[in-house]
């Protein structure tokens, strides 16, 4: 585990700046704090620069975690979701391999 680059104030002051919306930090429609998105912030704010893996670590370190969207989007069509497995993923997805003797070496070629 690596020092962290933040001082206390500077923590403080971005707990701060992420309970607004990305939008208030001119991010477009997704309204959903990605980890590019805490970096960039990061280098915005502070001009410290940290890695994604960075990133994580110090939100993990704080107590901050990934969060997953609790119901299915409004948007979503059942129907369409439905006709799209019956009719497209079977003709997109690759046929299933049919069993034939292999080598069980990796250096020779099986007899016969």
């Amino acid at each position: 585990m690596s020092p962290e680059k933040l001082s206390s104030q500077h923590w403080a002051r971005l707990e701060t700046e992420l309970k607004r919306s990305p939008l208030a930090h001119g991010f477009g429609d997704d309204q959903r704090w990605t980890l590019a998105r805490v970096k960039t912030l990061i280098g915005k704010l502070f001009h410290i620069a940290y890695t994604i893996e960075g990133v994580s670590e110090l939100l993990r370190r704080h107590g901050w975690s990934v969060q997953v969207p609790a119901r299915r989007a409004l948007e979503r069509d059942e129907q369409a979701i439905a006709t799209w497995k019956a009719e497209v993923w079977p003709a997109v997805k690759p046929p299933r391999r049919t069993w034939a003797p292999t080598s069980a070496s990796k250096t020779r070629q099986a007899r016969g």
